[in-house]
């Protein structure tokens, strides 16, 4: 706890004023051998915390004075002169007493004891520079025996970000609630805020306010089909074949987004609805083994081909010929499209392993590659001759 002491001095002399005093009487003299009483009375003032009284008094001493008065002096009050100096007439005592004064100035608190009679005077003679500052009371108000508790918020130059824009202040605000209204930011519910609205304002402080915005929104997303395959003998080895087109779906999806100052920082996935199911891809793929290709160098109209095993060697592949070409290995038909003995397409030659052109082919090769046609898919490939065979 700490003292800090106003004292004003002022002692005024009056003229001394003597009176001869014996049995309540202003004189009396016994002549031849009588004895007279003579005693002193003082005029002195007594300022007490400005209150200014008149006393005439016989008392010896300053503190005598003040019993007489009634004033009870306190261990922080101050008297000049001294309690135990001696009275003189003419005399001021100057009493002032002490207040205690708990002074917080930015959250820092200390209590002092002061004779200042006044919160402007108490901060002058406490040495608090409030220029600017922010009082809990007046300056003006007194500072009564009981004391006082005072609050001094000093200005401060802080800054406030909000809503993209930088707002620099010296302010006199406490905490951060009241920095805001000062700075007209209102705080939504939702809204982030780098510091509770209890936070002490100190120099230099900073604090920054984030919009929170949340909405909801769709947007419609493509489901990637699938494929599946399956095996079939009815395909050679390595051959592949889509017995069902894949079709991609559509699905509409909903999603929770949350923007912080206007830019999206959430987009997260809360429900979703098929709009149209995808259709699966089915793939065939061949298991069948590939025949062996067997050389036999003959050359008749029609030739015997190749073996490729089963009753397929057994069939007519004469009648067949002559039924579709005449038996003439190197025919080509009008339309150019149909060559040789079994009227091969280019394209279907080429699917049974043949090369160049069908009817620049021996008639072995063609009717060995007949009869891998006809293993492959049937005599339907002849559908006018195929019952020849």
């Amino acid at each position: 706890m700490q003292f800090r002491s106003f004292v004003s001095n002022s002692v005024g002399k009056t003229s001394r004023t003597v009176r001869l005093v014996a049995g309540g009487s202003a004189l009396v003299a016994v002549v031849g051998g009588t004895v007279a009483f003579t005693a002193f009375d003082k005029d002195v003032v007594v300022d007490a915390d400005g209150q200014r009284t008149e006393v005439s008094t016989f008392a010896g001493t300053v503190g005598d004075v003040l019993d007489k008065q009634g004033i009870t002096i306190g261990e922080h009050d101050i008297v000049a002169p001294a309690q135990d100096s001696e009275l003189s007439d003419g005399q001021t005592i100057v009493v002032r007493y002490g207040r205690e004064l708990t002074l917080t100035v930015d959250g820092e608190t200390t209590t002092y004891w002061t004779t200042a009679q006044t919160v402007d005077e108490a901060l002058a003679d406490l040495d608090v520079r409030a220029d600017g500052a922010k009082l809990s009371a007046s300056r003006s108000e007194p500072l009564g025996r009981q004391g006082l508790a005072l609050d001094v918020t000093t200005p401060k130059d802080v800054a406030v970000f909000a809503d993209g824009q930088r707002i620099a202040l010296t302010s006199t605000a406490g905490d951060v609630s009241e920095l805001l209204a000062e700075a007209n930011v209102s705080v939504r519910d939702g809204d982030e805020v780098s510091a509770t609205g209890e936070t002490e304002i100190t120099p230099g402080f900073t604090v920054s306010v984030v919009r929170i915005d949340r909405s909801t929104s769709t947007e419609v997303v493509d489901i990637a089909h699938g494929t599946r395959t399956e095996d079939t003998d009815t395909l050679f080895k390595g051959e592949k074949k889509v017995v069902t087109a894949g079709v991609d779906g559509s699905k509409t999806v909903t999603y929770s987004d949350v923007f912080r100052d206007g830019v999206r920082s959430q987009h997260d996935v809360t429900g979703e609805v098929v709009d149209v199911a995808p259709v699966e891809e089915v793939v065939q793929v061949g298991t069948k083994a590939k025949p062996v290709a067997v050389s036999t160098g003959s050359t008749g109209s029609s030739g015997s081909g190749g073996s490729v095993g089963g009753s397929v060697d057994s069939l007519n592949w004469g009648a067949l010929a002559q039924c579709e070409s005449g038996g003439n290995a190197s025919i080509v038909s009008k339309n150019g499209k149909y060559h040789g003995l079994y009227q091969f397409s280019v394209s279907t030659w080429k699917s049974v392993g043949g090369s160049g052109l069908p009817s620049q082919a021996s008639a072995d090769e063609q009717t060995y590659r007949a009869k891998l046609l006809y293993q492959r898919s049937g005599a339907g490939q002849w559908p006018v001759c195929g019952k020849k065979l």
